[in-house]
């Protein structure tokens, strides 16, 4: 023993305490060793994409961890009217600002094309720094907890418009954007389901961990921010893009040629729909709450449909890259219009269900493809521009969709009814448009017109 102490050799002790390390640690290094390679494969690794993936899961993490908190707070934790009136409040406070700020970032972020890491390690470290802030006041609901809301969500609508706008510029060789956009939103998804389970028992602790366990992501979200590849700040050969309608002098986000209108129409009904959903639906379940179930558990039902639901849809985005995108966004336009409908004449716990898996997958497929019009009719130099423009619209159109959910009364069938009436004006715009250009393949020239300025 003496000689072995003598020589620096480990006694048994320490060896078993190594080993039983090694074994603690062997889970987590294997599940780490396999995300890279996930979030690595055909090339994003070497382009930088991987990157971007990962980043994208640790901003859907954080995300999650501070809708637990606040849902919690404003939702859960008062009765039903009350509820209403804070989530009205939440709506004021928050959502109404927002309509306003949100067209402001896309061309506010056009004009740092070289400071993209640096602009995501700033919401980034913002929205660590207003999770401190609101942990001090979620316990008692306060109204200095919305001003703090609000920047939460300028800070992630924000770094929703540069991630788009960074895609472009990680493409490995023969990668779609369709396919790109799919493995970046997928990885949110599934680190938005990780995250909230984890977050709902933060919150068994108490109020305020949700936010804590937000913070610390968001730090390491900064990180990864600033050791994205430098060519994320590379603006070589770009332009901004002023999109015009066939004979319009004034610039604004109206088309570029009619398959993206029509496509961005679709969407924009698409994600009216999705925040009246959520909105409607939360409070819909927890007076009324599917047969046999509490309110939460059937708010959990249809929420964990509708992830599915999306997240099926982004699987197969890439799957289907050889069909007409216009051709996808109309059918998917259709399904969702038709299961609405029916869940309409039909209203109850199965068809709920279905709805918000059809409705996910649906929406999911139909941003893939407008992505896939953009990519395809934006010409190069000013496709980051379009891209951050049509990101703000569509954020915009949640936030519209969601005012519309809190304002009706809590009758199942008005609100699937409005529900087919917001698909149905989606469909009037874009369906003929949609499928005519799928069957043209292309568009002619004349029909575009891009009015472009040198930055």
């Amino acid at each position: 023993m003496t000689a072995a102490r003598s020589s620096g050799a480990p006694g048994p002790l320490s060896r078993a305490c190594r080993a039983v390390g090694r074994a603690l640690q062997l889970p987590f290094t294997r599940t780490a060793r396999g995300i890279r390679r996930a979030t690595h494969a055909h090339g994003a690794g070497e382009s930088g994409l991987g990157r971007l993936i990962e980043l994208h899961a640790v901003n859907g993490a954080g995300d999650v961890m501070i809708t637990v908190a606040l849902a919690s707070t404003v939702f859960f934790s008062v009765p039903t009217d009350e509820a209403r009136g804070r989530v009205a409040l939440y709506l004021a406070i928050t959502m109404a600002p927002f309509t306003l700020l949100a067209p402001v970032i896309g061309p506010l972020l056009d004009h740092i094309p070289h400071g993209r890491r640096a602009a995501m390690a700033g919401t980034m470290t913002a929205r660590a720094v207003l999770a401190l802030t609101m942990s001090g006041a979620v316990a008692t609901g306060g109204i200095e907890l919305y001003p703090a809301a609000l920047g939460v969500l300028v800070c992630s609508k924000a770094y929703g418009v540069i991630r788009s706008a960074a895609v472009p510029r990680l493409l490995p060789t023969g990668f779609a954007l369709v396919k790109a956009n799919s493995r970046v939103t997928l990885a949110g998804l599934l680190a938005t389901g990780i995250a909230a389970p984890i977050g709902v028992g933060l919150q068994r602790i108490g109020p305020a961990w949700p936010l804590y366990g937000a913070c610390v992501i968001f730090a390491l979200g900064t990180f990864l921010s600033l050791s994205m590849p430098h060519k994320v700040d590379s603006a070589r050969g770009e332009r901004k893009a002023h999109m015009l309608a066939y004979g319009e002098r004034k610039p604004g986000l109206r088309t570029v040629g009619p398959p993206v209108l029509h496509g961005l129409q679709a969407n924009v009904a698409h994600r009216v729909l999705s925040g009246f959903l959520i909105f409607f639906l939360a409070f819909l379940l927890r007076v009324h709450p599917l047969a046999g179930q509490s309110a939460a558990a059937s708010l959990f039902m249809v929420g964990v449909a509708a992830g599915v639901g999306n997240a099926c849809g982004t699987a197969v985005g890439a799957w289907v890259r050889n069909r007409p995108p216009e051709l996808i966004v109309a059918t998917g336009l259709t399904l969702v219009l038709t299961m609405a409908s029916l869940t309409a004449v039909f209203l109850g716990p199965l068809m709920l269900a279905v709805l918000g898996a059809v409705a996910g997958l649906s929406q999911a497929l139909s941003k893939l493809s407008l992505d896939a019009m953009i990519q395809r009719d934006v010409p190069e130099s000013v496709r980051t521009s379009a891209f951050a423009r049509s990101e703000t619209l569509l954020q915009m159109s949640w936030v519209v969709g969601g005012a519309i959910g809190i304002s009706l009364p809590l009758n199942g069938v008005l609100g699937l009814t409005v529900a087919v009436g917001i698909l149905a004006a989606g469909a009037a715009l874009a369906l003929r448009g949609l499928l005519a250009a799928s069957r043209r393949g292309t568009i002619a020239p004349k029909e575009v017109t891009l009015a472009s300025r040198v930055r």
